[in-house]
């Protein structure tokens, strides 16, 4: 067996026991499972590779921990996303760990003490937290560094000493965020991270920057981006960009479909949302194996 340095995120559910007993168990379990799922698309249409669900959880690697970090801070606000009368008796969160490291693969799972790692900070995690060790840490950008918060060192079930931790915590007020994302240098010298995406399909084409309002993708003159096809609905999809990340959110009734470059399955969305990651394409209404189907391709551009 061979081992490879992956990015593991192990999120796991909160409030799911008091679902049970307000909802009952056939329809807490149909809500629980769509919460992980739905987790699971946005992770996996992030760069992420779902290796299992673990009845309120979910086990998922990244090659880039960039990407596994900025797509585990935004998975309180996908189940926020999902909001429906039963959860706002008894409100879903989720708690979520990230590790570096090595691990093996085999049989359709991962062993490894990053693993291991993410769950237990997982299992640390308050509601809505996403808890990262310091490999992930060291290799995030400076930007994204100063929008960690230092736990110090925490003591870790299965590990001998304490170990470094930080809380990811992109929820700043506009003065914080500024200067969390630019830094001082950047600050002196009126420099701005470069985040747009930009799309195009036939002789179309747009960009879409961090400061612009959404844009509506679908059929007919009130959209953004339109799209004429009768598959496409009239207010099909919304392209806009949420705590320095690009997010698509079908609101269809025939549904959309991102494949990631590299990516053979695409990601299939049904009134819910993921992040845009890299290059790929977006099928509106049809999936993007079939020929007539209404495509765009987009490539996000993130120099944060």
């Amino acid at each position: 067996m061979e081992q490879a340095v992956r990015t593991v995120i192990f999120a796991d559910l909160t409030g799911s026991t008091g679902l049970f007993e307000s909802a009952g168990n056939v329809a807490a379990t149909q809500i629980v499972t769509r919460c992980t799922h739905a987790l699971g698309r946005h992770l996996a249409c992030a760069g992420g590779r779902i290796v299992k669900y673990l009845g309120d959880g979910v086990l998922v690697l990244f090659d880039d921990p960039v990407a596994a970090v900025q797509a585990a801070s935004r998975l309180q606000d996908v189940l926020e996303e999902l909001a429906s009368a039963e959860l706002r008796r008894a409100p879903i969160g989720v708690k979520t760990g990230v590790a570096l490291g090595p691990i093996v693969e085999h049989d359709g799972d991962c062993y490894g003490d990053p693993v291991n790692v993410a769950a237990r900070l997982s299992d640390r995690a308050q509601t809505g937290e996403t808890l990262i060790g310091e490999s992930v840490f060291a290799n995030l950008p400076e930007s994204l560094r100063l929008a960690c918060h230092s736990l110090d060192r925490i003591s870790i079930k299965g590990k001998a000493e304490p170990m470094r931790v930080w809380r990811v915590d992109f929820a700043r007020t506009a003065e914080t965020t500024l200067t969390t994302l630019l830094g001082f240098d950047d600050l002196v010298a009126g420099a701005r991270p470069v985040r747009r995406v930009d799309l195009e399909r036939l002789d179309q084409r747009i960009a879409l920057h961090a400061d612009d309002p959404p844009l509506i993708l679908g059929r007919g003159d009130g959209a953004g981006f339109p799209v004429e096809d009768a598959r496409v609905s009239r207010r099909h999809a919304r392209l806009e960009w949420t705590a320095g990340q690009c997010v698509l959110t079908d609101f269809s009734s025939n549904g959309s479909w991102v494949r990631l470059r590299g990516n053979s399955a695409p990601v299939v969305l049904r009134r819910d949302s993921c992040t845009l990651y890299g290059e790929g394409e977006i099928g509106l209404g049809a999936a993007p194996d079939d020929f007539t189907a209404p495509t765009l391709s987009f490539r996000v551009i993130d120099e944060g």
